[in-house]
């Protein structure tokens, strides 16, 4: 029996250990911090459980597929609810609106605001439904390792037909024609962390993934997800070692051998590294050419969370939320070019709204993220006074949302997640959220790939490497990853 070692417990270690459970290898994963999970993680406090920075829930069948693939009822491990409205939006002119995946209700809601938005808004599903076909099929669902994958004529003519050069503002503005609708759709593109001004309209396919496919909660909150793997994992006979941090991968005439860490060493015929692939390369592997390579790639943004025990319910909001500030372009960009936004936009997710289990001993909980630079922007500093002042503002944006005015005397517990925490507690490059970013440059064959060319037995799984960021995105890159071995191991190659 090949024996693999996982180093890291994030999503992608996770879900890549059952596979390879499944299919009978020996799996062992690593995991530095106390608690597995990465970044989809969880805070406890009197009771409560504060999802880290994962919430949000599109195609499920993602989600569940592994547990199908491992022969298990996913409901014997989570329970997933259906939500709708999707979100509640909220804009700084004072104006509200829910907005569903029930096609016949998001119809209703766009003819109040304008005549014929709705035409307009279901040729751009029609249309973003087309790019997430085409994506699947040729790019999502492909390792990438050989550059015949990107130049094949088929492909550049499918790639082509979706005109992928085109901002996702600018596309927006072509198709939507609604500044309200347009800001709603640019908030959810930035869950990559790219700039909407910038970077490709491909991503406009998430909102459009959200509205067609619908969004989803697990009772009990995104940790949930986590506990369930980690459950299937010990039920396919596989070991999970918490507090044990791998300082080295061990490679022996471009084979590798196992890893080194601060208890010893582990010795294995296949490494799946899972750790932030630019910390992996920087300190893992020590690889001075590939160093230089990774250091010299553009980064997404970073975020500050605020996690907030409150003393009342707030039955206007929903599970999601997004608000829309004032200035919204310019200060949605802010972070891109290294300062704080001034009159920041806001994603408040709020699990009470259908979820009694998950508050403890307080009425409810909120969290609530902004966009922020990452720490290769020197000029924005996390001490205390800064992270009071920004707390303080985004506190006065809240007293903007109707309903919430009272929001601040009602709060009993907060606590924070800033870049610095991210760089520290989870080895993110920079304190960034969601990797390397996501330019078109940066994508698909041109991202860090599943395996290292030159050492036998040596793959990547996260948000750096291809398939990219995203819990779900991941989910699936860990079947393109485990067929990677499966092909490598019947190739001799390992």
């Amino acid at each position: 029996m090949r024996k693999v070692i996982v180093v890291g417990g994030g999503i992608g270690g996770l879900c890549t250990a059952v596979r390879l459970l499944k299919q009978g290898y020996e799996v062992t994963v690593l995991e530095k911090e106390p608690r597995i999970g990465g970044k989809v993680n969880a805070k406890f406090k009197n009771g409560a459980r504060f999802d880290l920075t994962a919430s949000i829930l599109m195609t499920p069948q993602i989600y569940t597929e592994i547990f199908e693939y491992a022969g298990k009822d996913y409901r014997d491990y989570f329970e997933l609810l259906k939500i709708d409205p999707i979100y509640g939006v909220n804009y700084a002119s004072g104006e509200k609106y829910n907005f569903y995946s029930d096609l016949g209700k998001m119809v209703k809601t766009l003819e109040g605001i304008e005549y014929k938005l709705p035409i307009r808004y279901l040729n751009f599903l029609t249309k973003s439904l087309e790019k997430y076909l085409v994506s699947k099929k040729y790019f999502l669902n492909e390792p990438m390792i050989d550059a015949t994958e990107v130049s094949n004529k088929k492909l550049i003519k499918e790639f082509m037909s979706i005109s992928p050069f085109k901002s996702n503002s600018k596309y927006l503005n072509s198709v939507i024609r609604n500044e309200q609708i347009i800001n709603y759709m640019i908030f959810q593109s930035m869950y990559i962390g790219v700039n909407p001004y910038k970077n490709s309209n491909i991503y406009s396919l998430i909102p459009a993934i959200s509205h067609v496919y619908g969004l989803w909660y697990i009772k009990g909150g995104f940790y949930k997800y986590i506990e369930a793997l980690e459950k299937l994992i010990y039920d396919l006979g596989g070991n999970i070692q918490t507090n044990t941090t791998v300082e080295k991968i061990m490679i022996i005439n471009n084979k590798v051998k196992g890893v080194i860490s601060e208890k010893g060493d582990f010795k294995s015929d296949i490494v799946v590294c899972n750790a932030d692939y630019p910390y992996a390369i920087n300190h893992l592997l020590n690889n001075k050419k590939k160093c230089l390579k990774v250091n010299k790639e553009d980064y997404s943004c970073s975020v500050f969370i605020m996690y907030l025990g409150l003393n009342k319910k707030y039955n206007n909001l929903q599970v999601h939320n997004i608000y829309i500030g004032e200035e919204f372009k310019e200060n949605i960009q802010m972070p891109f070019k290294g300062e704080m936004p001034e009159h920041p936009s806001l994603y408040l997710y709020y699990p009470s709204k259908i979820d009694d289990s998950i508050s403890g001993k307080f009425e409810s909980i909120l969290n609530i993220m902004v966009r922020v630079p990452n720490l290769q922007y020197k000029k924005v500093k996390w001490d205390k006074k800064n992270i009071n002042k920004f707390r303080n503002m985004i506190l006065k944006e809240i007293e903007k949302i109707n309903g919430l005015e009272d929001l601040k005397e009602n709060i009993l517990y907060e606590s924070y997640l800033t870049p610095i925490q991210l760089k520290h507690k989870f080895n993110s490059y920079n304190g960034t959220a969601f990797g390397i970013s996501h330019k078109l440059n940066q994508t698909t064959y041109f991202r860090p790939h599943l395996k290292d060319e030159d050492t036998k037995g040596l793959y990547f799984i996260g948000s750096s490497t291809h398939p990219g960021n995203g819990v779900s995105v991941i989910i699936e890159g860990t079947k393109i990853l485990t067929k990677l071995i499966q092909d490598d191991i019947y190739k001799c190659k390992i």
